[in-house]
């Protein structure tokens, strides 16, 4: 699936070895900006619940990313019936850290998957 014109940034630190709260927290913003960002441009709108819990994700993100400390084994068919475009979303947010295995982005996918029934349920 084409990107659509949505544009993300490379928001890797430079350095990774960075773990402090302040660091974790200033990496996970700014995907959670990036996020915000691909959610304005396709339409999409999760409720304050999602939006908290996806927040608690990135962080958690953020510090796999900056201490390298490694996902938990995951099983892939767990994601099957999760749509391609959220899936993509996903692998293009987790890009923006650069450094992290595409498991990120099946559980990643999850959030975008649930956040878009709400414009089914909506509309």
């Amino acid at each position: 699936m084409a990107n659509r014109g949505v544009k993300v940034k490379n928001a890797a630190m430079a350095d990774n070895s960075a773990t402090s709260t302040e660091a974790i927290q200033a990496l996970a913003d700014r995907v959670m900006g990036q996020i915000n960002d691909v959610f304005v441009a396709r339409a999409i709108h999760p409720n304050a619940v999602q939006q908290q819990m996806l927040a608690s994700h990135v962080r958690a993100m953020a510090l796999r990313s900056l201490s390298g400390e490694p996902l938990p084994e995951v099983e892939q068919d767990l994601f099957e019936d999760i749509s391609e475009q959220s899936m993509q979303l996903a692998q293009q947010i987790v890009d923006l850290f650069g450094n992290l295995p595409k498991e990120e982005a099946w559980l990643l996918s999850v959030h975008f998957e649930v956040a878009k029934e709400n414009n089914a349920i909506q509309g």
